[in-house]
């Protein structure tokens, strides 16, 4: 994808050289015929085209926000209640991730959403040991996140 990225700009200077006006719209217009020129070679390239990568990277961005703002809205439900009633655990939470980048993301998404802290994560990178505020609760939201995430992981590595 670097790659990818770095010849499509090269495009548009080359561009620019060519159209000898130094201008953000020329160099615009010849970015755009760096990624019409980027798409149809697309097949020649060792990677995905670099548009859908980013456009999956920001489905997984939209992903976690949504699931941030819901589980936040779980959690502060629970917190403002007059009488705290809450059955904290960890549960374990099985993964079909492979390789360390997706096995690591994962982990952090599913930290990063308030209620839940991935403790550990075991010897063979299959199961996560999940700390939930609320276990009967929160645990089927972190799962149901889980299934989510794992799809978007996969759609922006592989």
């Amino acid at each position: 994808m670097p790659v990818q990225v770095l010849t499509n700009i090269f495009i548009g200077v080359l561009w620019m050289f060519l159209q000898d006006d130094w201008s953000a719209f020329t160099f615009s217009s010849g970015y755009l015929l760096g990624l019409f020129v980027l798409f149809i070679l697309r097949r020649f390239l060792p990677s995905q085209f670099y548009l859908f990568t980013l456009q999956a990277v920001v489905e997984l961005l939209l992903i976690f926000i949504y699931e941030l703002f819901t589980s936040s809205i779980v959690v502060i439900s629970k917190i403002i209640r007059p009488k705290i009633n809450i059955t904290p655990g960890i549960f374990p939470l099985e993964t079909s991730l492979e390789g360390d980048v997706e096995i690591t993301l994962l982990a952090l998404l599913i930290t990063l959403t308030p209620g839940s802290v991935v403790v550990e994560i075991s010897h063979d990178n299959k199961t996560f040991y999940v700390h939930a505020m609320d276990i009967p609760e929160l645990s089927d939201s972190v799962l149901r996140s889980k299934d989510r995430f794992e799809e978007a992981i996969k759609k922006v590595t592989r």
